[in-house]
């Protein structure tokens, strides 16, 4: 049974009432590890030491809080591996997936190590003379950060990278079903030399910890990633205390292929994007609308393509999928399913359990292209979280659009067209944070990213996600 141990001020420690959480390899079912199920009274020592190391970490120039970050930047590369089969064996995904992720969350630290010496203020000329008004930016103090198992490095990565760049102290409240590789990267992070209390890592419920968090006047910011659902509670959590709070919420992107397109790539990006990481990402392809004269043949070649996927524990073999996280995450995507085949959709591929005993105990589920689907189907409406995906056409861009935007989601888009004009007419009436075009990869690491709509609001990502985690002091001054 492999043991971790929680990181509070500085040290690694059980939590105060020696509780733990079960960790499970979904690839079987089976507990392999455990970790501590930390409570109020740990949490607040989190915070405290939070607390008591913002004022000299924030006191340090730019360039010492990033030379911490780069130093933290390549621990995580030296221990890619490690950490990557960790993150293989909690959570599911192949073992080149992981090790991606890893490499990301590293290079995530360091892009925000080199962004934090670019926090620029302004000089701006008063009316009157003798008077100018200054405009600097400050960190905003201890945050808090509450990140997803679906991707439990990268989408850490984002937070950490940005709170301590800026100057923020940092809890960070990992996820209860993947704690191990964010566990082991904040370990790079604490090994870089930090400061006791500049970052603490705590396992334990949600629902326990997140109230504590909330309703701590130290804690003065919340980054979360989650579901909408999840989202609604801690905007409401830090209401009485006026936090500042960032959200990056779900989403059911819409993918619009285009008569015009290069329809090979277009099949190969919506193969990606609908079934990487199992469905299990909140830019999953969701919803992906043909022009209906390409429809029959994109079908064809779509279902043609998600056969060739190969199935397995990406922890002992090469593949393309592993198991879903969760048990949960199955059950959702079975009734979605079902939902819409007694609707009148037709199911091109997959819709069960993949067959043969390395399967039988695992949280396996064969990638699922259903066609022929309407906006009355669950798939088409709520966040499936798995590998399932509707594909419906669509006659003119107009509808398209209406389509697309037929949702309480607004996270991300992909359109596929070689017309520039027309690329532009989508992007800018579908209702989404971020739209990639002739590509699937909506989010790049320089540039913000967020959601509109019930998908959240603030940004992660590029400069915007630093600002996040700022306040905005304006000086105004007469020279005697």
């Amino acid at each position: 049974m492999l043991k971790k141990q929680i990181l509070i001020n500085g040290a690694w420690v059980d939590a105060e009432n020696k509780d733990v959480i079960k960790v499970i390899n979904p690839a079987y079912g089976e507990v392999f590890a455990e970790v501590p199920k930390a409570h109020k009274a740990d949490v607040e020592k989190a915070i405290n030491a939070a607390a008591a190391a913002f004022e000299s970490w924030s006191s340090l120039s730019p360039s010492k809080r990033g030379a911490y970050l780069r130093k933290a930047s390549s621990l995580v590369f030296e221990r890619k591996e490690e950490i990557a089969k960790l993150m293989t064996m909690e959570q599911g995904k192949p073992y080149k997936e992981a090790l991606g992720e890893v490499e990301k969350g590293a290079t995530i630290l360091r892009y925000y190590a080199e962004e934090g010496e670019r926090i620029y203020g302004r000089i701006i000329a008063n009316e009157e003379e003798d008077f100018e008004s200054r405009v600097i930016y400050q960190p905003i103090g201890v945050a808090a950060a509450i990140s997803p198992w679906n991707y439990p490095i990268e989408l850490l990565a984002w937070k950490v990278g940005g709170a301590l760049a800026s100057g923020c102290t940092i809890i960070a409240k990992l996820p209860s079903e993947t704690p191990l590789s964010p566990l082991a990267f904040a370990e790079c992070v604490h090994d870089a030399g930090v400061p006791a209390g500049v970052i603490n890592a705590i396992t334990g419920s949600g629902s326990e910890i997140g109230p504590v968090l909330f309703d701590s006047k130290i804690v003065k910011k919340v980054a979360f990633t989650g579901s909408t659902e999840t989202g609604h509670e801690v905007l409401k959590g830090c209401i009485p205390t006026f936090k500042k709070v960032s959200l990056e919420l779900g989403g059911s992107l819409p993918t619009v292929i285009c008569r015009d397109c290069k329809l090979d790539l277009a099949v190969k990006g919506s193969v990606r994007r609908s079934f990487r990481n199992m469905g299990q990402i909140c830019i999953a392809i969701n919803r992906i609308y043909v022009e209906d004269d390409i429809y029959e043949e994109f079908i064809e070649k779509f279902v043609e393509e998600t056969r060739k996927l190969k199935i397995g524990d990406g922890s002992k073999e090469d593949c393309d999928l592993g198991p879903m996280c969760t048990m949960g995450g199955v059950k959702t995507s079975v009734s979605h399913i079902e939902d819409a085949v007694s609707k009148g959709a037709k199911i091109a591929c997959g819709g069960k359990k993949p067959e043969g005993a390395k399967y039988e105990k695992g949280y396996y589920f064969e990638p699922t292209i259903l066609r022929d689907v309407n906006h009355d189907m669950l798939v088409m409406k709520e966040e499936t979280f798995g590998p399932v995906v509707g594909v419906m056409p669509f006659s003119t861009y107009e509808e398209a659009v209406q389509l697309a935007n037929d949702s309480v989601y607004g996270l991300a888009s992909i359109i596929f067209t070689e017309s520039l004009s027309l690329a532009n007419y989508l992007s800018k009436k579908i209702d989404s944070g971020n739209v990639a075009i002739n590509n699937v990869d909506a989010g790049v690491i320089n540039a913000p990213y967020g959601g509109w709509k019930d998908s959240g609001f603030g940004h992660e990502h590029g400069p915007e996600g630093l600002y996040e985690y700022l306040l905005i002091k304006h000086i105004r001054i007469r020279y005697l």
